[in-house]
């Protein structure tokens, strides 16, 4: 099997959206679980996003780039589907976050 850049980039984009809109229909998967299980969570994918925008020369903040991603400004988002971290969850956090670290 062969792809060309193009088509590679298409289907990337194309999983990238499928991502982002199974993340918008699952509010209740928290962004500090996914810190905890897979290292990455929304805020991560938004800010990537901005990240490439800069590599790209496009002009997009990162409260822009979070937008996009969330379907709506992150704030909101927390007002309406972040739940308050429990003990366990904000150890496993301060574990996971190291990774993170330069």
């Amino acid at each position: 099997m062969s792809l060309d850049d193009a088509a590679l980039e298409k289907l990337e984009a194309a999983a990238f959206r499928r991502l982002r809109d199974h993340l918008r229909a699952r509010p209740d998967v928290q962004n500090i679980d996914m810190m905890n299980l897979a290292g990455f969570c929304r805020n991560c994918l938004g800010r990537w996003m901005h990240e490439a925008a800069v590599e790209q020369g496009v002009d997009l903040d990162k409260e822009a780039a979070r937008t996009l991603f969330y379907g709506m400004p992150y704030d909101q988002w927390k007002a309406l589907h972040q739940t308050e971290a429990g003990a366990d969850q904000t150890a496993k956090f301060a574990e996971a976050i190291k990774a993170h670290e330069p």
